[in-house]
C-alpha cells in the first residue's frame, strides 16, 4: 500500500533527531497504547420470492485493534479483521452459492485500518494509511458497520478544529476495501482503485449545524462513474417547552460527472425531516429524494446503504428512475430495552412508479457494560419493483 509506505516516512524523521532518553520514551509510548477488541455473532435469514430458497447464515466477525500512546503528537493505529461463516446456507458473493439469496458477509481475513496519525498542535491532526471514514449522518462516505466486514479508505487525512464550533476535514483518496472482502472472486466487489478529493466543512451555532461538501472521486476500476458532489446539510434540535425538542433536517446536494465519468450523470438529492423528541423518545417523518432524469439516478457507492431506504436492502444501487422514499421512524426505551420501529414508501422520481412498503424494527439490550444483544426485522412488500422479502436478524456483540 503506497500510503502505508509514505506514513512510515515522518515517523522515521523524528526518530532519527532524538537522543537516547527519548527513543526510551518511544517505546513507551508504543507499549503503553490502547487495545480494543469488537467480536460479533449474528444469524441472519433472508426469505426473497425471487429464490426457491431461503438464506440462512451464521457468522462470526472478530476485530483486534491497537492504537499507541502519542509520541511528540505521533500515534501508531492498526486493526485485524476476520470473518468466518458457521452455517453457510447463503450466497455471500464469494462462495459460488447463488441459488440462495445473498447476504454480503464473506468468509476471510485483512487489516481493516494501518497507519500512522500526528496531531501537532491541539485541535489539528493529519493521518496516513488504511483509516476509517465517516462523514455525517454516512448518506456519502461511511463505513458500513452493518456488513460484518467493514468498508475502510487508503487514504490521507486533515482534520482542523477553529474554536468549540467549526471543523473542516480533508481527505485524498487512493483505495476504497469493500464490505465483500479482499479475497473476492470479483475484484471489482473486493475494491475500488479510486482517486479522490474530499471536502466537509461544519460550523455549529446554536441549536443546529450548517455542513458544506465537495466529493471528487475518481473511479478508475469503473472510470464511467466517475463524479463529483457538492452539497449543503442543515440539521439540528430545538429546545420547546420542556421536556420537549423539534427535531429537522434540510439537505441538498448536486451530481455531476467529472474526469471521465459519463456525460449523463446529472442529478439532485434531497432530505427533508422534521419531528419532535420528548426525553428518550423520538418521532420523525422524513422525505428523501434520489433525483432522475430517466436516464441517470443519483448515486452514494461509498455510504452505508444499510442505514437508509429499509433495511431490506433492495435499493442499495438506485433505480435508473430514481427513488422518493417517504418514511416514519419512532424509537425509544421500554426499561432496559431500546427499539426503533420505521415504515416507508417508496416510488420512482422519474415516472411515478410504485416502488412498494417496508416495514422495519428493532429491539437491543446492552448489558454487563461491553455486550449488546439486538433482534431485527424488516418486511418488503413490493410492487413496481423487485419482489416480496423478509429478513430477521439475531445477534451478540462484544467491545472492549
Amino acid at each position: 500500500m503506497n500510503l502505508l509506505r509514505l506514513a512510515a516516512l515522518p515517523l522515521a524523521l523524528a526518530a532519527a533527531s532524538v537522543h537516547a532518553e527519548e527513543s526510551a520514551s518511544f517505546l513507551d509510548a508504543l507499549t503503553g497504547g490502547k487495545i480494543t477488541v469488537d467480536s460479533r455473532l449474528r444469524a441472519e435469514n433472508v426469505s426473497d420470492d425471487a429464490f426457491a430458497r431461503d438464506a440462512g447464515a451464521l457468522t462470526w466477525r472478530n476485530r483486534v485493534g491497537y492504537q499507541s500512546a502519542p509520541w511528540f503528537g505521533f500515534t501508531l493505529f492498526a486493526e485485524l479483521e476476520d470473518v468466518r461463516a458457521l452455517d453457510e446456507g447463503y450466497n455471500s458473493t464469494a462462495n459460488g452459492r447463488t441459488q440462495y439469496p445473498t447476504v454480503a458477509d464473506p468468509e476471510g481475513g485483512e487489516w481493516n485500518q494501518a497507519g500512522i496519525a500526528w496531531t501537532p498542535v491541539e485541535g489539528t491532526r493529519f493521518a496516513v494509511g488504511r483509516q476509517r471514514i465517516i462523514l455525517d449522518n454516512a448518506r456519502f462516505f461511511g463505513n458500513v458497520g452493518w456488513r460484518q466486514n467493514e468498508q475502510t479508505f487508503d487514504a490521507a487525512s486533515f482534520t482542523q478544529t477553529l474554536g468549540k464550533n467549526t471543523t473542516g476535514r480533508y481527505y485524498y483518496l487512493q483505495d476504497a476495501h469493500r464490505v465483500f472482502g479482499h479475497a473476492n472472486p470479483n475484484p471489482l466487489l473486493a475494491e475500488y482503485d479510486i482517486g479522490g478529493h474530499v471536502l466537509n466543512v461544519s460550523h455549529a451555532f446554536g441549536p443546529a449545524t450548517l455542513t458544506g461538501y465537495a466529493y471528487f472521486v475518481e473511479n478508475e476500476d469503473l472510470p464511467l462513474s466517475s463524479n463529483r458532489i457538492v452539497g449543503a446539510r442543515l440539521a439540528g434540535a430545538h429546545a420547546l417547552e420542556a421536556p420537549w425538542k423539534l427535531l429537522y433536517t434540510l439537505e441538498f446536494a448536486q451530481q455531476a460527472d467529472w474526469r471521465d465519468g459519463a456525460a449523463i450523470i446529472d442529478a439532485d438529492y434531497m432530505l427533508f425531516e422534521v419531528g419532535a423528541a420528548r426525553g428518550a423518545y423520538s418521532g420523525k417523518l422524513s422525505y428523501e429524494v434520489l433525483g432522475s432524469d430517466g436516464h441517470y439516478a443519483f448515486q452514494t457507492p461509498f455510504a452505508t446503504l444499510h442505514a437508509f431506504n429499509g433495511w431490506a436492502d433492495k435499493f442499495l444501487t438506485t433505480p435508473v428512475n430514481g427513488l422518493i422514499d417517504s418514511f416514519v421512524t419512532f424509537a425509544g426505551p421500554v426499561g432496559k430495552l431500546q427499539w426503533v420501529a420505521s415504515a416507508h414508501q417508496y416510488r420512482a422520481d422519474h415516472g411515478g412508479a410504485d416502488y412498494g412498503t417496508e416495514f422495519d424494527a428493532s429491539l437491543s439490550y446492552s448489558f454487563a457494560k461491553r455486550f449488546t444483544a439486538l433482534a431485527k426485522l424488516a418486511h418488503y412488500n413490493a410492487d413496481d419493483f423487485a419482489r416480496d422479502t423478509d429478513k430477521l436478524w439475531l445477534s451478540l456483540e462484544y467491545k472492549y
